[in-house]
Order: structure tokens, then C-alpha cells, then sequence
């Protein structure tokens, strides 16, 4: 039995300009067991898919079950089953981060989980702050919280959206040791992010929205391999010129584009140079998941 289906998920939301689509026809499993991605541009529909499966949002068309149960008609049991992190920093200032937990847990009817809290908090780096006010605590350590919140009636299957935007190595870090141990250890993992690194890390499958709809579903090295070429990456300090820009990848000066042979490298490197540009740090590297996220949601256009 699948951890989660999406069966021909749609979502409209009206608009003044009549029927906003959202979602349209979703359809993909997700295995018991899975460290699993859901990757797409802004406005794509991925927070939308999850408010779907988490209960927070109805979907127009179509069912969404956790292991089996239905995400509307059996409820209660799917979101005992679901541990879901959201984008948004949302606490409560009035409590303590120990009792912040507590609480959560009287909301699953979990009277001795006191070991676990324990576990949560030293596994997510919280131990030293379980008597803070959440108020007190940095953005950071607000979203550790909300981590160890999600987590506390040991849920079957995580949903973190978004988990680590905006946040600092360390807590990177520390949360995917944790939840990579977890997922050894037999939970189900949907993970959206716009870090891809980290998907391409984490997840052994992804699927890829863009404008409600799944454009690539596929094992993450599978994708890898459909990638349509290496890349040359070089430094340049002169501006690109014109005849490589279309295809080029630019952050700051460093400038990377699609080599698919020496032919073709050699013909970037003389357009640069024939330009009055000089190539610095040049170097050729295999394609990696944000190469081919492009080209995936680029073939779609």
C-alpha cells in the first residue's frame, strides 16, 4: 500500500477573473519508505498539493489517501498518520519549547511522551533551549521547533515544506541527519525545496510541478541521466556576449552553459574571446539536478 496517492488531484480557487486552476489531474504515489521530492517554480502548486493532503484545503476533483485513508472521509486517521512542517514560523509566544511539545502531544492524546520529546530535543539541537520562551528563540531555532512539533506523535509519513528556507547551515544540517535517520528507520518523507543540492542529496524520486501540473516523475538518478549534456563553467569579468546568453546560467560573473562536446566548448571559450572576454576557472562538470529542472520546465514551454 502507497504511504500517500494523489488520484487526479484538481484545485480551482475563484478569481476575479473567474476559476484560478492550482492543480490540475494530479496523479503519483508515494511508497512506504520513500525519501521523496516534489520540486517546482513559485506559484507551481506544491504548498497547494500539500494543503490538500494535509487537510488544510479541499481539492476540487479527486481523492488523496494515506496509507489508505482517506484525507476527507477518514481524517482523523490520515492526519494522525501525517507529521507536516509548513513554510510559515507559526507559535505560540506564550509557552516554553518543552511545553510547546507537551502540548502538541495532549493533541494526539499522548499522556507519557516525555522520552521522545527528550529525543526530539536533543536530536534537533534544542536541548539547551527547552526551557525558552518561544518568543526568545531566532528564526532558526523557531523552525527547529516546528520540526520537533511534527514529529511528536511519531508520524509514519513527514511532510516538511520548505524546511530550511531562510535558515543557517547548521540547522541544515542537523535536521537532515535527523530526518534521514528517521526515513532509515521506516518513515515516508515528502520534501519540497527550493535548495535542489539538497534534493538531488536527499530524495531517491521527485516528481516536478509547474502550473498544477506533473511535467517529470522519475528516480532522481534517472533524471540525472536524461540531462542532454555536461556543462562548462568559467568566471568572466566583461559582460556575456549576446550569441550565448539565451542559454547561459548566470550568477554574478560566474557564467555556466550546456557542452555537450569539445567542439562545442572550444566554440563558447572563442565566442568569449573574439568578444574581448577572458575565460577564468574554467572547468567541465556533469549536469546536476538544477541543470536539468531547467531544461524540464523549458521543454514544457
Amino acid at each position: 500500500m502507497p504511504a500517500i496517492q494523489f488520484d487526479r488531484v484538481s484545485k480551482t480557487y475563484p478569481s476575479t477573473r473567474g476559476q484560478l486552476q492550482a492543480l490540475s489531474q494530479v496523479t503519483f504515489d508515494i511508497e512506504e519508505g520513500e525519501f521523496f521530492g516534489l520540486l517546482g517554480p513559485n506559484g507551481a502548486g506544491k504548498t497547494t498539493l500539500i494543503s490538500v493532503l494535509a487537510g488544510l484545503a479541499r481539492a476540487t476533483h479527486g481523492r488523496v489517501r494515506v496509507l489508505g485513508h482517506d484525507v476527507v472521509d477518514d481524517f482523523a486517521q490520515a492526519r494522525r498518520l501525517l507529521g507536516v512542517v509548513p513554510q510559515e514560523l507559526v507559535f505560540d509566544p506564550f509557552f516554553s519549547v518543552h511545553e510547546t511539545l507537551r502540548i502538541q502531544s495532549g493533541y494526539f492524546g499522548l499522556r507519557r511522551n516525555g522520552s521522545w520529546i527528550d529525543e526530539l530535543l536533543e536530536g534537533l539541537g534544542l536541548a539547551d533551549k527547552a526551557g525558552a520562551n518561544m518568543r526568545q528563540l531566532s528564526g532558526g531555532m523557531k523552525r527547529r521547533v516546528l520540526v520537533a512539533q511534527a514529529l511528536v506523535h511519531k508520524p509514519r509519513v513527514i511532510v516538511l515544506d520548505e524546511p530550511t528556507a531562510g535558515v543557517d547551515v547548521e540547522l541544515r544540517q542537523t535536521l537532515w541527519q535527523f530526518v534521514a535517520k528517521l526515513n532509515q528507520a521506516g518513515s515516508t518523507v515528502l520534501l519540497t525545496t527550493h535548495y535542489l543540492e539538497e534534493a538531488e542529496a536527499l530524495c531517491g524520486r521527485l516528481a516536478m510541478l509547474k502550473q498544477g501540473q506533473v511535467v517529470a516523475l522519475a528516480r532522481t538518478a534517472d533524471l540525472l541521466q536524461r540531462a542532454s549534456s555536461s556543462v562548462l563553467r568559467f568566471k568572466l569579468e566583461t559582460p556575456l556576449p549576446a550569441a550565448l546568453a539565451a542559454t547561459a546560467r548566470v550568477t554574478g560573473r560566474v557564467v555556466q552553459l550546456p557542452a555537450p562536446s569539445a567542439q562545442a566548448v572550444e566554440e563558447i571559450l572563442a565566442t568569449v574571446r573574439a568578444a574581448g572576454g577572458v575565460a577564468e576557472q574554467v572547468e567541465i562538470r556533469p549536469a546536476d539536478l538544477e541543470d536539468v529542472f531547467l531544461q524540464v520546465m523549458e521543454q514544457r514551454e
